[in-house]
């Protein structure tokens, strides 16, 4: 078998800004709307600071308002709530980020709780998780998940019954995941730690999610011959190859081994990274519509 198709993640979400840049312009024209994002930065996180410093320099790009508000590490938490309700009451305001992890003293749980449910951009609020669950259409769907649906829709056009394997159960990515594919009709296993037999079950799949967090945990021998991989892992590991104390980033999925038998897969880096911020900025087009009345997009 020859190798797989690469599924580029950076390609896909530079057409995906492309798309909702023109989107933007016409709900402008036509409704005088225009989308505001507000994210907020507790710490200095470097990591944190670069993604929302690249989070704000999309969405200006996209032609929509950008509202930054950073605070320091030891803001209490009645500060960040304080703010949370001020930004769920502006009406220029349609989607809310607060950037994680949050210093240990803040309720992460509450914090995301505060946020009003039809400004959740990250899907994280209990009411767009049990919307997404029963496929209530308005609901505010995690980024990443939503990333992945929009590229296998692509490469594969209609996912009805296909075998789905989500490696891997987590709030943000795992769940979401599964109940995105139960939506496309697919048949769909979660598989985690306590699997048995993980890689006969992984080895079933059409589709496979791997999301664990675990750098290249999933072996060739995992993949059934032309399955379209998913891999949403990110881990960055010693390569002293490039030189002393030098890193790189690796996925969930032994991508050399990998791409001998998959019929497709997404690197990392380039895969389902860059589609992270493209389907935030998806989301709060989605949400201002949704909260003024207008047409929802198709993007």
């Amino acid at each position: 078998m020859s190798e797989a198709t690469i599924i580029d993640g950076k390609a896909f979400a530079e057409g995906l800004r492309g798309r909702i840049g023109t989107e933007v312009a016409r709900i402008k024209a036509d409704h005088d709307l225009t989308p505001g994002l507000a994210v907020v930065l507790v710490g200095e996180d470097p990591a944190s600071q670069v993604y929302v410093r690249n989070k704000g320099k999309q969405t200006l790009e996209a032609g929509m308002n950008s509202f930054e508000h950073k605070l320091d590490a030891d803001t209490p938490e009645e500060s960040l709530l304080s703010l949370i309700d001020t930004l769920n009451k502006d009406s220029s305001v349609n989607g809310i980020l607060v950037q994680l992890p949050l210093p240990g003293h803040i309720n992460e749980a509450k914090v995301l709780a505060s946020i009003a449910p039809a400004k959740d951009v990250d899907g994280f609020h209990l009411i767009n998780v049990g919307k997404l669950t029963t496929g209530d259409k308005s609901a505010m769907v995690p980024c990443t998940p939503l990333g992945c649906i929009m590229m296998l829709k692509e490469h594969l056009g209609d996912l009805k019954g296909k075998r789905a394997m989500v490696l891997g159960r987590s709030n943000i990515v795992g769940k979401p995941m599964a109940a995105l594919l139960l939506a496309e009709h697919c048949t769909v296993t979660i598989a985690h730690s306590r699997t048995q037999d993980l890689a006969e079950e992984c080895a079933r799949a059409d589709i496979l999610i791997a999301a664990v967090g675990r750098d290249r945990m999933v072996k060739g021998d995992w993949v059934k011959p032309g399955a379209v991989v998913i891999d949403v892992g990110i881990n960055r590991i010693d390569a002293p190859e490039k030189g002393e104390g030098k890193t790189r980033l690796v996925g969930d999925v032994d991508f050399d081994s990998a791409a001998k038998v998959a019929g497709a897969i997404t690197p990392v880096p380039g895969g389902v990274g860059p589609m992270t911020i493209a389907c935030l900025l998806r989301n709060t087009v989605v949400a201002a519509c949704l909260q003024k009345g207008v047409d929802l997009p198709q993007i």
